[in-house]
């Protein structure tokens, strides 16, 4: 099997809503957010972020490490993809309100 195959490389994607009402879970989350960061997650969304890895099993270790600093509180979603599956992806930006075309008026000479 090919080393690089799209079906080998994987994606990490952790998705999380942490509760930030009071200081200490306002520190809970920024400190989950940062050890993310630390092991190479980088954000995809503001609360989802992913990490490349170059094997499954590469992946479990990183999977197994966001488990070990999981926060008291709140949800936590670890989901594992092959790469070709990241890039079925189907991305959109925002839709800017654009002003509509301005119209011309046919000037007619009889």
């Amino acid at each position: 099997m090919d080393r690089f195959s799209e079906y080998r490389i994987m994606w990490v994607l952790v998705f999380f809503d942490l509760p930030t009402d009071t200081k200490k879970e306002r520190k809970a989350s920024a400190d989950f957010r940062k050890r993310l960061i630390t092991d190479g997650f980088v954000m995809f969304q503001f609360s989802i972020y992913m990490r490349h890895c170059p094997s499954a099993e590469n992946a479990a270790v990183h999977v197994k490490r966001v488990k070990s600093f999981l926060p008291p509180l709140g949800q936590v979603g670890i989901l594992t993809i092959t790469d070709k599956q990241f890039g079925a992806m189907e991305l959109f930006t925002e839709k800017k309100v654009q002003k509509p075309p301005t119209e011309y008026i046919q000037l007619e000479l009889f």
